[in-house]
């Protein structure tokens, strides 16, 4: 996937038609991964560069009086700018201005198309508990399963819960276990059953199935939308 630096919008010569035309040969590369049904990380790459755009955008707005600048690096973690001095230039701040507004519309219109995507994918996955759960469900295996009917994906799966701006936001890390055939003898409570033989640490595990009828790319959709439907669901239904 071709990619954009965090700072293209303000790096060399800056020109509204030249900084028009990277960007949409950009997502344009990004539109063929969604016309495949293909989400990730393109999608989330889009949202950074349009957050990213969007807290430069503000945080010049503020440090207007010391306009314009080039930009020269960026400090995600603490979202500062940092800047060079240039020269007091209104036709190079306009220009900026004009790149930054087309970018943002068009990186918007660009995640709008991606997230019709991921809620679609979303509406078509179903999901349920297999067998008794234990009281502690952070910890356990996750079925997938999607419209080819083929073979079930075994995942672990770990929560974690971490603070930022008091806020608490849920994380899921997922690692893939093995493939099972779809037949008689392998369905979900006794993919279970080996899963407890197998892997003795977790004797009661928390299993959930997600499964679809349609079929989608696995690592690049069905997985990421699997794993935040299973994150919902447990903020919803565990207490």
């Amino acid at each position: 996937m071709g990619s954009l630096s965090e700072t293209w919008f303000a790096e060399g010569y800056i020109d509204f038609e030249q900084k028009k035309y990277t960007l949409l040969a950009y997502l344009q590369e990004i539109n063929r991964f969604f016309h495949q049904n293909m989400l990730y990380p393109q999608l989330a790459d889009v949202i950074f560069h349009f957050n990213n755009l969007r807290a430069f955008k503000e945080n010049k707005t503020l440090l207007q009086q010391q306009f314009p600048k080039q930009l020269t690096a960026v400090n995600l973690e603490k979202l500062q700018l940092l800047y060079e001095q240039i020269s007091e230039d209104d036709e190079l701040m306009e220009e900026l201005e004009n790149i930054l507004r087309f970018a943002l519309h068009s990186l918007d219109d660009t995640i709008r198309d991606g997230t019709q995507i991921y809620d679609f994918v979303e509406e078509q996955l179903s999901i349920s508990p297999v067998g008794l759960l234990p009281l502690d469900t952070r910890e356990g295996y996750l079925l997938l399963c999607d419209g080819r009917y083929r073979e079930t994906l075994v995942y672990t799966y770990r929560l974690s819960i971490f603070e930022r701006h008091d806020e608490k936001y849920r994380g899921i890390h997922t690692h893939f276990l093995d493939a099972y055939a779809k037949n008689v003898s392998n369905t979900s409570e006794q993919i279970k059953l080996m899963l407890i033989r197998q892997f003795r640490q977790l004797p009661n595990p928390a299993v959930y199935r997600i499964e679809t009828d349609l079929v989608f790319p696995v690592n690049e959709t069905l997985l990421p939308v699997a794993k935040r439907t299973l994150v919902k669901y447990l903020s919803q239904n565990v207490a």
